[in-house]
């Protein structure tokens, strides 16, 4: 059963200030595609967002023994992975309920859900992703990896549209849209990575058409067929990058345009991936500061775009995100 929603309390303004400090620290060392969008909200906007960002990193860097994404600490520093999980919630809800916790970014997201009104839920629908890792599921079908793809990234994409001031269902189904393209995105950019260490996203259907065993994702000789493979991913973020982008008439015009940012960022990398074929993981694809101040400018003008176009249906085709259980407040 759900728990009832604790009633968080918004931080007075120095200690939201050192807070947000913290997570702009986080979110430039952690994701220089994201912190490039970022810079293009508002103040109060910006803020609450990276403060959620910073929540996010810390639970993905718990489960997976690492520092920012990237430097692993010593092996066992933080217990199994279930206990790592299990620590995460408690000091999640605890910090709703205005409880002491050890880590700053605790502190952070209790302040985004007082000040936006997030559900509860919607915190505990990402940590389920991370019990998605923990237990190590198997996913058979293109529906097993679009729901990992929700809880990891999709919901994301829903707290930050509640917190740009969207929160009607078709808006919020549309920034799941786009957090699940991101997610695709970066499976197909991550899939010799993963592999390495034991982790496969793709569908298993996908790897019997291709007459791939998990174990030959990592390997170089096998590289032409994972691209194919590969493929098939960016090709099924297409959709929903097109859903995300009607989404956007719907936002505040600076936030429409932070997120029409990274909306290019991201889809260019799916793109490189697909065009570098069997060279696509000789190096990590990322996009340069050139890039991404392309992508600047052309968000402002795929916003404005998306504000002349009259509403869009979306299509039923797409995986729809659950509806929340609990009342959203």
């Amino acid at each position: 059963m759900l728990a009832s929603q604790p009633i968080a309390v918004p931080l007075d303004p120095a200690a939201r200030a050192d807070l947000a400090a913290m997570a702009e620290d986080t979110i430039a060392k952690g994701s220089r595609s994201f912190a490039a969008a970022a810079r293009l909200f508002d103040a109060e906007t910006r803020r609450s967002a990276m403060m959620l960002y910073a929540w996010c990193r810390h639970c993905d860097d718990t489960i997976d023994d690492q520092v920012l994404g990237f430097a692993r600490r010593p092996l066992g520093t933080l217990g199994s992975g279930a206990e790592r999980l299990a620590l995460l919630e408690t000091e999640t809800l605890a910090a709703l309920r205005g409880e002491p916790t050890s880590h700053p970014s605790f502190r952070a997201v209790a302040d985004v859900v007082a000040r936006h009104g997030l559900p509860q839920e919607l915190l505990l629908q990402h940590l389920e992703g991370y019990r998605m890792d923990v237990e190590e599921r198997h996913y058979a079908t293109v529906t097993d990896t679009l729901t990992y793809c929700y809880h990891v990234a999709g919901v994301v994409g829903v707290m930050m549209s509640m917190v740009m001031g969207a929160k009607d269902e078709t808006t919020l189904d549309r920034a799941s849209d786009l957090g699940i393209a991101f997610q695709l995105t970066n499976i197909a950019r991550d899939i010799v990575e993963d592999a390495r260490v034991g982790r496969v996203y793709l569908p298993a259907e996908w790897l019997a058409d291709a007459d791939l065993k998990p174990g030959d994702l990592a390997d170089p000789r096998q590289r032409p067929v994972v691209s194919l493979v590969a493929n098939r991913l960016i090709d099924l973020a297409e959709p929903y990058y097109a859903s995300a982008f009607h989404g956007l008439r719907e936002l505040p015009p600076r936030s429409a345009w932070a997120v029409a940012t990274a909306h290019g960022v991201y889809r260019e990398i799916g793109m490189q991936v697909k065009g570098l074929g069997a060279h696509a993981w000789d190096a990590r694809v990322s996009t340069g500061r050139r890039q991404k101040l392309g992508h600047v400018a052309r968000g402002a003008a795929k916003a404005a775009l998306a504000r002349r176009g009259g509403p869009a249906g979306r299509s039923e085709a797409l995986w729809t995100r659950p509806r929340l259980t609990g009342p959203a407040r």
